[in-house]
Order: C-alpha cells, then sequence, then structure tokens
C-alpha cells in the first residue's frame, strides 16, 4: 500500500502533465469553435440570423467541443508533458532512483482521471443542453421562425394549427428515415386567429407520402352548440410541415445524455422499434472514462524509448498516429460488432480490454 502512496514526484509528473494537456486542449477547441464560428458567419442575415446569434451557437456548443476533444487532449497533452520530462533528464533521474514506467505512466494517467469526472459530469448536464439550445437556433433559421424548440417540445405553425410534440424521434424501416413526432398536439384557430375551434392529441404522427397519419386520436371540436369530442384509431392530417427540417430539428444521438438515450431506448423496445442507432452511442458514453483512460496509458511507453535511443520528437509523433488510429480502429470495432450482432456493450469494452492486455504486457516486460 506505501507504494500507492502520492509522493512528490507524482504531483512532479501530474503538474506537468496537466499545464501541457491544458494547453493542448485551449489549442483544439479554439481551433474547432474558430472553423464553426467562420461557418456561422455564411449564416448571417438569413431569416434574421445575426453575429449575436453566430456567437451565442459558438459559445453554447464549447462545452460539447470539450468532451469530445478531451481525450485527444489528454494523450497528445500527455505525451509532451512526460516527453518535456525526458528532454530534461528528468525521466532519466526517475528511473535511476527506481521508478517504475508503471508508476510514471500511472502519476500521468491520475490527473487525467481527476480531470475526467468533471468532463463526463459537464458532457452528461452542460454539453447536451448547449446542443439543444444551438439546435433550436438553426432550426428557427432554417425553418423562418416557423419552428421551434423549448422545454415543452417542439412547436410550428402551420397556417390556421399550432402544433406541439412533446418528443420526436428518427425512426428507420429499411433504407427510409423518417420523424416521429410523439404526444403531439393540434391547436386549430379560427379563421381571424382570435378562438380556438379545434384541439387534436395523439399518441403519434408519422409522414406517410404527401400527408401525416395521427395515432390514436382524442379530438375535441369547439362551436357554438358547444363542445363534442371523438376519438380515432387514426387520422390523416393535411400538413405542409417539412419533414427535412423536422429531421434537422433532432439532436444526434451521440450528443444526448445517458438519460435522454435511456429514456428513447425503453420507448422504442415498447414499441418493438431498433433501438441498435441509440445503443450505441449509449454504451460508447459510459465506456467513455475508461476508453480514455486506457488510450493515454497505452501511450506512454512511445515517451519511454525516447530515454533509450533518442529522437524524442519522432517518437512522441509516432504515438500520437498510431494513438489516435486506434481511436479510429476502436469505432470501427465497434461498428463490425454492431454489424455482426454483437451486443452494444460487449462490442464497446472488447477494444479497451484488448489495449489494457498490450499495455499490461508493456509495463510487465519493462517493468
Amino acid at each position: 500500500m506505501a507504494s500507492l502512496r502520492i509522493k512528490r514526484v507524482d504531483w512532479l509528473i501530474g503538474v506537468t502533465v496537466l499545464g501541457s494537456m491544458l494547453l493542448v486542449w485551449l489549442v483544439l477547441i479554439g481551433l474547432d469553435a474558430m472553423m464553426q464560428f467562420v461557418r456561422q458567419l455564411g449564416f448571417i442575415g438569413r431569416n434574421g440570423y445575426t453575429l449575436s446569434n453566430a456567437i451565442f451557437y459558438v459559445v453554447v456548443t464549447i462545452p460539447r467541443r470539450m468532451y469530445e476533444m478531451f481525450s485527444f487532449a489528454a494523450l497528445i497533452g500527455g505525451l509532451l508533458g512526460l516527453g518535456g520530462l525526458a528532454s530534461t533528464g528528468e525521466l532519466t533521474a526517475l528511473r535511476a532512483a527506481g521508478m517504475s514506467r508503471l508508476r510514471i505512466a500511472v502519476s500521468a494517467v491520475g490527473i487525467v482521471a481527476v480531470l475526467i469526472a468533471g468532463v463526463v459530469v459537464m458532457g452528461e448536464t452542460v454539453g447536451p443542453w448547449g446542443d439543444q439550445q444551438a439546435q433550436a437556433l438553426q432550426l428557427r433559421l432554417r425553418s423562418g421562425g416557423n419552428l421551434g424548440l423549448t422545454s415543452s417540445g417542439l412547436w410550428a405553425r402551420d397556417g390556421e394549427r399550432i402544433i406541439n410534440a412533446k418528443n420526436s424521434t428518427l425512426r428507420t424501416v429499411g433504407d427510409h428515415s423518417f420523424v416521429q413526432l410523439i404526444d403531439v398536439r393540434v391547436f386549430t384557430l379560427t379563421p381571424d386567429g382570435q378562438q380556438l375551434s379545434r384541439f387534436e392529441q395523439a399518441n403519434t404522427a408519422e409522414q406517410v407520402g404527401k400527408q401525416w397519419v395521427l395515432d390514436h386520436v382524442r379530438s375535441t371540436t369547439l362551436d357554438d352548440s358547444g363542445v363534442h369530442s371523438q376519438t380515432f384509431t387514426s387520422e390523416r392530417w393535411d400538413s405542409r410541415l417539412d419533414p427535412e427540417i423536422l429531421q434537422q430539428s433532432l439532436v444526434q444521438p451521440q450528443y444526448l445524455a445517458i438519460r435522454d438515450l435511456q429514456h428513447i431506448i425503453d420507448y422504442k423496445k415498447k414499441n418493438g422499434e431498433n433501438t441498435k442507432p441509440y445503443e450505441i452511442p449509449l454504451w460508447s458514453r459510459v465506456m467513455y472514462p475508461l476508453n480514455v483512460l486506457v488510450l493515454v496509458l497505452c501511450a506512454m511507453p512511445f515517451a519511454f524509448g525516447a530515454l533509450r535511443s533518442g529522437g524524442l520528437g519522432k517518437r512522441i509523433f509516432m504515438g500520437m498516429i498510431l494513438a489516435i488510429g486506434w481511436y479510429f480502429v476502436q469505432k470501427a470495432i465497434v461498428s463490425f460488432g454492431t454489424v455482426y450482432g454483437i451486443p452494444p456493450l460487449l462490442a464497446n469494452v472488447l477494444p479497451a480490454l484488448l489495449l489494457v492486455a498490450v499495455a499490461w504486457l508493456y509495463f510487465r516486460k519493462h517493468a
């Protein structure tokens, strides 16, 4: 247990890696945000889109960009931090003092583990909220203000009708994908727009051809003689709602929080629908901390290599290329697992376990 106690050298390694990692993180986020800002400038002037809207869009999506870029910042920052210690001979001194490579690597990964807790919390709270705000802004831009997203769901104006859908999801049947509105309310106003003449509530609404079909509908009509209610198993609904714009209103599954993904999966299971498009990002988020820590730990040997044969810059560059390459390999393994029917959880765990085994063999051989 004494060997696990935090020592002064652990602080030295941790602080050095932290400085490099924060710098790399800032650069990556800044470049990504700047490119998105330049893209948003092209929308200024359309449907009242202003410079402040463009700035707002970039600002609210920064938490998501921080979440996405953290793994690369941790990887590159860890290599640069240890590389800096190697270039000054401090890693050589630590090795000469009897500190194992595994202990040095764990000290570097330890600071990543501390930060990743905050990153995960941000990715499950502020990140999804920011993406929803950005998506609502883009939706108003593309629809000319006729569509909007609020905490009460999707709102749309369709002539004399006002439509509210508490939720929406993307359904896939064969090669065809379409939007399904959930818990739908349709308010029909009188021609002068002053009074409500009809109210319809449906479980779902789906587009079929050029029409929408409401499922399990309760229709209430208001006229001079009173209030009249009817129920229908389904009802056709003529609407000019653009399904392509509605599809753009859906936040991409990889940007949703775990609780939202789980809610959608539960809903789709109850209705016998395919849940894999949402299970993959769900388990990717659950495994995110492990994947980042394993990726950083297994990249550390490329910093140690410089102690023996020089060429620090070359070795760090190779380490980054191989580790980033492994990131894409990991994505490919998950995709292949999905195609061949491997459960999403197992498909996400296998790459991390493989990388852990490789790292364990390395550190056991070079203890």
